[in-house]
C-alpha cells in the first residue's frame, strides 16, 4: 500500500527535475549573448592603451570611441523589440550573436579610426539587442517559481564577459603593438559565432508562439518549462488572454486578431501617461534604480580602470592589466552574492 501511495509522487519528481534542467539550460543559452556585450566593454578598457599609441589618436577621439557604445546601443534596443516580434525571440538571439560577430571582425581588422568607429557602431547595436532580448526571452520561458533567479542570468553573464575582456587584455598584451589590440578585439568573433549556433537549439518563446496563433507548439514548450501540468495550462490561458484569443478557442493553429497591436499601443500609453498608483511606484523604482546605477559611474570604472591604476603609480602595461583583472573578479563575485539570496528566497517560497 505504501509503495502504491508514493509511486505517483516518484513518477512526477523525475519530470520536475528534467523541467528544472531544461528551463535553466534554455535561460543560460539565450543569455550567453550577454557575455559578448560584457566582453566588448571589458576589452575596450585595455585596448585603449594600445589604440592610442598605434593609431596616434587624441584623448577626445579615444573617449568618443569608448563611450559611444552606449549611444549606439539605443538603436539596437529600439529595433530589438520589433525584430523579436517579427522573427521570434530565438532567431533574434541568434541575430544578436551574428551582429557581435560582424562587429568583432570589423574592429579586429580595423586599419584606421573610422573603421574602428564603424565596428563600435555594429557592436553597439548588438549590445542594445542583447540588453533587450536576453531578459525578455528568459522571462517568457521561465515559470513564476524560477523567474526572478533565471532572469538574473543576463546580468551575471555580462559581468562574466567583462572579466573575460580583462583576461583577454592581459593574455594578449605580450603581442606586438600593431597585432595585440586587434587580436583582443577580434577574439570576440569566435564565441559570437558559437553562441549564434547554440541559440538555434533553444525552443521559441511560448508567448511569441501564442502571438502567432501556434498554440500547439506553445503548449509543448510550456509543459517542458512549467513545474506542473496545471501551471502550464494556467500560463497558456494567461498568454491567450493577453493576446486577445478567446478562452474557448483552441486548436493547433488559430487566427490572432490584428486589433491586438492597437491594444498594445493603448496599454503603452496608459502605462506611460496615466499609470495607476501601484504601477507608478513600480515605474519610479525601476527607472530610479537604473538611473542611479549609471549615475554612480560604474561604467566609467569598468572602462577606465587601467588609467585609474596608472594614475596611482602603476606604469607597466602588464601589471596594469593584471590589476584590472582583480577588479573584474571582485565585480563578478559580488554579482554572485547578489544572485544568491534571490535563488534562496525562491527555494523557500517553493517549500
Amino acid at each position: 500500500m505504501m509503495s502504491s501511495a508514493t509511486s505517483p509522487q516518484e513518477a512526477v519528481e523525475p519530470k520536475n527535475r528534467r523541467n528544472v534542467k531544461y528551463k535553466s539550460t534554455c535561460a543560460i543559452l539565450a543569455s550567453m549573448v550577454s557575455i559578448m556585450f560584457g566582453y566588448d566593454i571589458g576589452v575596450m578598457s585595455g585596448v585603449s592603451l594600445y589604440i592610442k599609441k598605434d593609431l596616434k589618436i587624441t584623448d577626445v577621439q579615444l573617449e568618443i570611441l569608448m563611450g559611444v557604445l552606449n549611444l549606439y546601443s539605443l538603436i539596437g534596443s529600439f529595433a530589438a523589440g520589433r525584430t523579436s516580434d517579427w522573427i521570434g525571440r530565438r532567431y533574434t538571439v541568434a541575430l544578436t550573436s551574428a551582429i557581435f560577430f560582424a562587429g568583432a571582425l570589423l574592429m579586429g581588422f580595423a586599419v584606421n579610426y573610422a573603421m574602428l568607429m564603424a565596428g563600435q557602431l555594429v557592436a553597439g547595436v548588438g549590445a542594445g539587442y542583447a540588453l533587450m532580448i536576453a531578459p525578455v526571452y528568459t522571462a517568457e520561458i521561465s515559470p513564476a517559481s524560477a523567474r526572478g533567479f533565471l532572469t538574473s542570468f543576463p546580468e551575471l553573464l555580462i559581468n562574466l564577459g567583462i572579466l573575460l575582456g580583462y583576461v583577454s587584455n592581459y593574455a594578449f598584451s605580450h603581442l606586438p603593438l600593431r597585432l595585440g589590440w586587434r587580436v583582443m578585439l577580434g577574439a570576440g568573433a569566435a564565441p559570437s559565432a558559437l553562441f549564434a549556433v547554440m541559440a538555434l537549439g533553444v525552443p521559441e518563446s511560448p508567448r511569441w508562439l501564442v502571438m502567432k496563433g501556434r498554440l500547439a507548439e506553445a503548449r509543448v514548450v510550456l509543459e517542458k518549462t512549467s513545474d506542473t501540468p496545471e501551471e502550464a495550462a494556467a500560463r497558456l490561458a494567461d498568454i491567450k488572454a493577453a493576446a486577445g484569443i478567446p478562452e474557448d478557442l483552441d486548436g493547433d493553429v488559430v487566427t490572432v486578431s490584428k486589433k491586438r497591436n492597437s491594444g498594445e499601443m493603448q496599454v503603452c500609453k496608459a502605462l506611460l501617461f496615466s499609470p495607476t498608483a501601484g504601477m507608478r511606484r513600480i515605474l519610479l523604482s525601476a527607472l530610479g534604480l537604473n538611473f542611479f546605477q549609471q549615475a554612480t559611474g560604474s561604467d566609467a570604472v569598468v572602462l577606465y580602470s587601467p588609467r585609474v591604476f596608472e594614475s596611482a603609480g602603476i606604469t607597466d602595461d602588464r601589471r596594469l592589466l593584471g590589476t584590472t583583472c582583480a577588479v573584474g573578479v571582485a565585480k563578478m563575485l559580488f554579482t554572485l552574492v547578489a544572485v544568491g539570496p534571490n535563488s534562496r528566497s525562491k527555494q523557500e517560497e517553493r517549500k
